[in-house]
């Protein structure tokens, strides 16, 4: 059995459920609608340190379990035709943790590459990142950069990872961008709008499906964490006890049916 929780808190005008208790028998069939799987799927990956603390190993331990979750849930999500799996990964607050597991985290996707980028080849997944990947040490800029030139050509799904990203910092950035353009007299004031600033953010590169469907958090925290400001204005949120190494393919679907029961109005009514 795998116990399964929902919030129902509003948390910035985004409603969650907490289904207190519920358990997920693996031998019920599953309702998800093959129709309407959400096209944007965004996940903040949590519990790795706590996992491994509950099995009383280092908090590494979790990180490299965390690592093969990873490569599971992109091959179900693939399967399952989402269209882009947005992974948040390493934060622009993360370097605040203890030196010697940053520098884990950052050798983490020489080796995730190294091994999954074949894998991804074979399965037409494109690898994509947003982030400030010019701050990350050589060799793990090295290895982003190089997934993303082998997969370039793919097609299916997009496997997005948010690498030192902070959507604080994006929308500091693109202010930035957009005053410069003022101030030089290329932009006017009155040409700043809604669709300006979206297609200024990071995620423009994902092109229609930029803005999460549904964005999954693990561990049971009930927080955004800095994660997509922008993009998450209308998403739904669905929060999850289970620590991230944990994350099945019945979980994975099960947060999937919570999506398709919600009734996204986007501010409106719907008929």
């Amino acid at each position: 059995m795998v116990k399964f929780k929902f919030s129902s808190t509003w948390r910035c005008d985004v409603v969650s459920f907490w289904k207190k208790n519920n358990e997920i028998d693996e031998n019920n069939e599953l309702e998800l609608d093959l129709e309407h799987i959400p096209k944007h799927v965004a996940i903040i990956m949590d519990g790795n340190g706590r996992w491994a603390q509950q099995r009383h190993l280092p908090r590494i331990a979790g990180h490299k379990e965390g690592m093969n979750t990873v490569k599971k849930v992109t091959k179900i999500a693939s399967d399952l035709g989402v269209k882009v799996l947005t992974l948040y990964a390493f934060s622009t607050e993360n370097w605040k943790r203890p030196e010697t597991e940053v520098s884990y985290l950052m050798g983490l996707p020489i080796k995730f590459f190294d091994t999954f980028v074949p894998e991804l080849i074979e399965n037409n997944v494109r690898v994509e990142v947003i982030g400030y990947i010019d701050q990350l040490p050589t060799a793990t800029r090295a290895a982003v950069e190089n997934a993303m030139e082998q997969t370039k050509d793919n097609t299916g799904m997009i496997l997005n990872f948010a690498l030192n990203y902070g959507g604080r910092a994006e929308i500091t950035t693109v202010v930035q961008e957009i005053a410069s353009k003022v101030q030089e007299g290329t932009l006017q004031v009155a040409e700043i709008t809604t669709d300006l600033l979206s297609s200024s953010m990071m995620t423009a590169k994902l092109d229609q499906y930029q803005d999460p469907d549904v964005v999954i958090r693990t561990s049971g925290e009930i927080r955004i964490s800095n994660f997509l400001l922008w993009q998450v204005a209308y998403s739904e949120f669905v929060f999850l006890e289970t620590h991230w190494p944990d994350m099945n393919e019945i979980i994975f679907k099960q947060a999937l049916v919570e999506y398709q029961q919600r009734n996204r109005r986007f501010g409106g009514l719907k008929k």
